[in-house]
């Protein structure tokens, strides 16, 4: 091996080069600006509470093809999911953790829930990371609904005041089974939540009246499914016999977000049959608050306007 003939120069040449070594090696350590770190990509969750109904289930999966491509059309969003909170698959764990598989920034985390109650106040906050409730975490213990804190940062919209669009969606639906609303009545049938039904008895107060001015119906009662009313038809079949001692025709509509044979079958189904038994004029479709319009309309303005947020705030920094 032949040494070199200047030894100074040959040391700084081997400098030069770890030198430049490691400058090359921080350089590839350095995130770019499209790396996932920087990079801005949003996505957008639909959360509901989840049935083992499969017909609940496909409702709400429709709900998401239906509105998918108008959500994808808003700057900065690149994805829409679904999730339950539980009873069925993706729950919302599942689903945080696919998105995050996926390399998204920001998450818009859009509950649908007919009322304000624990699950948009507590459970959910509390499943994604935005809430501490030690009574909670261990109910969800119990039941094992799974928490994840996803990397991505959530934001959490207000939950939807549903008492104009139940409206508009009651009289859409009772329009279809009615001859002639100034002899008939509604009865609307709802879940009800004992720590919450003042909410829920105002929210159905609020669309009765509004439904009965703008509809021209002669009045109309509430009832309850729920374990408000222990899951029995008794509720239902009772305020049909409100109605039918004023008015000539009974006309029920479940206000449910989804289709589940328990409910509107099982229990809705067999109150109202109950009464039609005894001859009385009673008319029911077990449908539905979905599909509706309105509903749509407001997940892709709840969407744009989060969105429109993050973006902003990211052209800030």
């Amino acid at each position: 091996m032949r040494l070199p003939t200047h030894p100074v120069r040959y040391l700084l040449s081997l400098l030069l080069v770890a030198l430049t070594a490691c400058t090359e090696s921080e350089r590839r350590a350095e995130p770019s600006g499209d790396s996932p770190a920087n990079r801005q990509k949003i996505a957008v969750l639909l959360i509901n509470h989840g049935s083992r109904s499969s017909g609940w289930k496909r409702n709400l999966l429709e709900l998401e093809r239906r509105v998918a491509p108008r959500i994808r059309a808003i700057d900065g969003i690149d994805t829409l999911s679904t999730a339950f909170m539980e009873h069925a698959e993706p729950s919302i764990s599942t689903a945080l953790k696919a998105l995050d598989r996926n390399g998204y920034s920001d998450i818009v985390v859009i509950p649908l829930f007919l009322s304000t109650g624990a699950h948009v106040f507590d459970d959910i906050p509390t499943i994604i990371g935005k809430k501490e409730n030690p009574a909670t975490l261990e109910q969800m213990r119990l039941e094992g609904i799974e928490r994840y804190i996803p990397a991505a940062r959530t934001h959490l919209a207000a939950p939807l005041d549903f008492s104009g669009l139940l409206a508009s969606n009651v009289l859409r639906r009772a329009g279809t089974l009615s001859d002639d609303p100034s002899r008939e009545g509604l009865v609307l049938v709802g879940y009800g939540s004992e720590p919450f039904q003042e909410t829920w008895e105002r929210t159905f107060e609020q669309t009765g009246r509004k439904a009965c001015a703008e509809g021209g119906f002669a009045g109309f009662t509430t009832a309850w499914c729920g374990h408000v009313a222990h899951y029995s038809p008794d509720s239902t079949s009772a305020a049909i016999g409100r109605i039918l001692k004023q008015h000539d025709r009974a006309i029920v509509i479940p206000l449910l977000v989804s289709f589940s044979e328990r409910f509107q079958i099982d229990i809705i189904g067999r109150g109202v049959a109950s009464v039609v038994e005894t001859g009385k004029h009673v008319r029911y479709r077990p449908d539905a608050i979905l599909p509706d319009p309105d509903l749509e309309a407001w997940i892709i303005s709840t969407a744009g306007t989060l969105a429109d947020g993050i973006r902003k705030k990211q052209l800030r920094k």
